[in-house]
């Protein structure tokens, strides 16, 4: 009891182990100098070749020959090429490239692919939004002259009857940055999760045509129940990018981010920003439901300071705008994810919301006892929505389905890593870059997964969201590993699974302070 009250996991004590020793490494910091010098001698490299030499295998398969930027040097790159990893390569496009040369398959299972000739048109300011552009103008948002319809009408035509998405009761992943990629999705989507939704993207990248802002927006055909979320300040921005992923993408819903506490999205006014500004709120709803007719969904914050909620009064208007559902995240923008997540006020908001707005409750949902609970307090919830959670354990769609605490063995966590680095090669490539970035969001990943406490070495269960695991040993040496907060640690286990990292590989995850680097590691 004394443990759980300061939100320590009470393990078993003969798990217990004393903390490890600190190594003190301090990283060295490059400057950009130093950087700009290490770009330009990797671009120097054999290893640095042509993807069209790579592909094709031959010299003059590039048609920019002498000029171009790339290595031509076919023996050279084979001689320094690392070694091919054991097994088959998922999908290939990458030629003598690929670390599992002679071993390829051809098919794709991926949609939602930025076109080349749209993104030309992007970058030009080119791509037109009639609908978005109709819309606007009708509210009174938009100082460009309004074209003519077919009909000869001056104004837009209503908008149609929305297609409607039943939640209740549905397993929802989280849209989740950085980790929650296609190849995690994919994961959850096996373990049990009925709906699943994109990272947030940036409205103005997606309309600038940034390669890496749709490659967001990718989804995998096993994501039967899929929809993107999209973060903007302004209602023309949003009306335009949700226009543009109604036309060029396959999305059963969009959801707007009105909920990021991150301080560059908020210094824009987009995410919890628009928490102060119900007016911009209205204007933006009103815009993205009036030009499309697929479901719009809001996600939210309780309000943007703590002890000061707001949404309580907005969402009997919210339905009203025209949302299709409204997702409440149980904390304030200033608390970031500190303190436990305010239930009892979401239970507010979905007992205030209209019949015709569904309601779903976010916040350290973390064992099937959780969801049980929070459905049966509040039988106007529609569902409730799984993020950290899902980092932490994905098999908590499992449990959820099944009713049970799943005691998952090492052996069996070590395949769902297994699946996940095949889902990545299949997704970023399986040449050496592809090998490198899916060994990165595997690191990502797995500085979240050690924070799992197995369920037999357990006094009290189900573990809490918000419990510090203590040092402790695992059941055999797999699981002690996979405990480890150390990011040493991680890096043997990426190890095991795509071989050795480079010479000189770093890694730090997004959400904490500690690293990896060669000198840490001895």
């Amino acid at each position: 009891e004394e443990l759980v009250a300061k939100a320590i996991a009470p393990v078993k004590a003969e798990y217990l182990r004393p903390p490890p020793p600190t190594s003190g490494f301090v990283k060295e910091k490059r400057s950009k100098r130093q950087l700009k010098r290490e770009r330009r001698e990797e671009q120097k490299s054999a290893l640095n070749i042509c993807p069209e030499v790579a592909k094709h295998g031959r010299v003059d398969a590039c048609r920019y020959g002498g000029i171009c930027r790339f290595s031509h040097d076919l023996d050279a790159f084979l001689s320094q090429k690392p070694a091919d990893l054991e097994g088959c390569c998922p999908f290939c496009r990458y030629g003598i490239t690929c670390r599992f040369l002679n071993t390829h398959k051809k098919k794709s299972h991926e949609i939602n692919n930025l076109n080349k000739d749209l993104q030309r048109l992007l970058w030009k300011n080119k791509v037109h939004f009639p609908k978005a552009d109709a819309q606007l103008k009708l509210l009174g948002l938009d100082s460009r002259p309004l074209k003519k319809m077919k009909d000869g009408s001056m104004r837009p035509h209503p908008p149609r009857e929305k297609k409607l998405i039943d939640f209740r009761g549905k397993l929802y992943l989280a849209p989740l940055t950085t980790v929650g990629n296609l190849p995690f999705r994919r994961i959850c989507k096996v373990l049990g999760a009925d709906i699943t939704c994109g990272e947030m993207a940036m409205c103005t990248n997606l309309l600038q045509g940034q390669a890496s802002e749709w490659a967001l927006l990718r989804r995998h055909l096993s994501e039967d129940m899929f929809g993107i979320q999209i973060c903007g300040s302004y209602p023309d921005t949003i009306a335009r990018t949700v226009e543009l992923v109604d036309r060029e993408c396959e999305v059963d819903f969009i959801d707007i981010n009105m909920g990021c506490p991150i301080d560059i999205v908020c210094n824009k006014g987009a995410g919890s920003s628009l928490l102060t500004k119900p007016m911009r709120i209205k204007s933006i709803v009103q815009a993205a439901c009036g030009t499309i007719d697929k479901p719009i969904t809001i996600k939210v914050r309780t309000g943007y300071f703590e002890g000061r909620n707001r949404i309580d009064s907005l969402v009997s208007d919210i339905g009203i705008w025209g949302a299709s559902a409204v997702t409440i995240h149980g904390r304030s923008r200033q608390q970031r994810y500190s303190k436990l997540a305010d239930w009892d006020y979401i239970y507010q908001c979905a007992r205030k919301a209209p019949d015709t707005l569904p309601v779903l409750g976010n916040g350290d949902i973390f064992s099937y006892s959780d969801w049980n609970k929070h459905s049966s307090e509040c039988p106007e919830l529609s569902t409730c929505m799984i993020a950290r959670g899902a980092l932490v354990k994905p098999w908590i769609f499992t449990e959820i389905k099944e009713q049970r605490h799943w005691d998952i063995s090492s052996g069996e966590r070590l395949n769902i890593l297994k699946d996940y680095v095949n889902y990545g090669l299949t997704h970023w490539g399986s040449d050496t870059k592809g090998v490198e970035t899916t060994r990165h969001f595997l690191l990502e990943w797995l500085s979240y997964t050690c924070r799992y406490i197995p369920v037999g070495l357990l006094d009290v269960i189900p573990q809490r969201l918000n419990w510090r695991p203590p040092s402790y040993f695992g059941r055999n040496d797999l699981e002690t590993l996979m405990a480890s907060d150390s990011a040493a640690d991680w890096i043997r286990i990426s190890e095991m699974l795509l071989g050795k990292v480079p010479e000189g590989f770093t890694f730090a995850p997004k959400h904490k302070s500690n690293a990896y680097d060669r000198a840490e590691n001895g």
